[in-house]
C-alpha cells in the first residue's frame, strides 16, 4: 500500500470495462477509494461536478468516441487534480491540456501510482 495515497477518493472515467476494473483494483491496492467508474462523458462530468470529497481523477482521453476534456474542465474548475490516460501519450493532447500528468496505455500499477502522486503533489512516505 502507498501511504501517501491511502484514503484518497479517485474518480475513474473509463469506457473499457476491463481497464476500469483494473484501475479499481490498482487504486484499492494503493489504499484509495475508487469513485465510479463513469463510462461516458455525461456521467463523468456530472460526477466531476457533484461528487464531494474527490481527491483526484483518472481520465481516459477517448471515452466512447468522445474526448474527456469537459470532465477535465469541471475538475480543474473545482481544483481537483487529474491524470489523463491515453494510447497516444501527452503528444496526443491538445495544446491547452499539455503539461497535465499523463500516463500512456498500456500502463503499469507503478505508472498509475507515480502519476497520481505527482498530480496530487505528495511524496512517498
Amino acid at each position: 500500500m502507498t501511504q501517501a495515497l491511502n484514503g484518497r477518493r479517485v474518480l475513474v472515467v473509463e469506457d473499457e470495462s476491463l481497464v476500469a476494473m483494473l484501475l479499481e483494483t490498482i487504486l484499492e491496492d494503493m489504499g484509495c477509494t475508487p469513485v465510479g467508474p463513469a463510462s461516458n462523458i455525461d456521467d463523468g462530468e456530472a460526477m466531476a461536478r457533484d461528487t464531494v470529497d474527490l481527491d483526484a481523477a483518472l481520465l481516459d482521453v477517448n471515452v466512447a468516441g468522445r474526448q474527456v476534456f469537459p470532465v477535465a474542465a469541471a475538475l480543474k474548475e473545482r481544483g481537483v487534480p487529474f491524470v489523463f490516460s491515453t494510447g497516444y501519450g501527452e503528444g496526443g493532447l491538445p495544446d491547452e491540456w499539455r503539461g497535465v500528468t499523463t500516463i500512456q496505455k498500456p500502463f503499469t500499477e507503478a505508472a498509475v501510482r507515480d502519476a497520481l502522486m505527482k498530480a496530487i503533489g505528495v511524496a512517498e512516505v
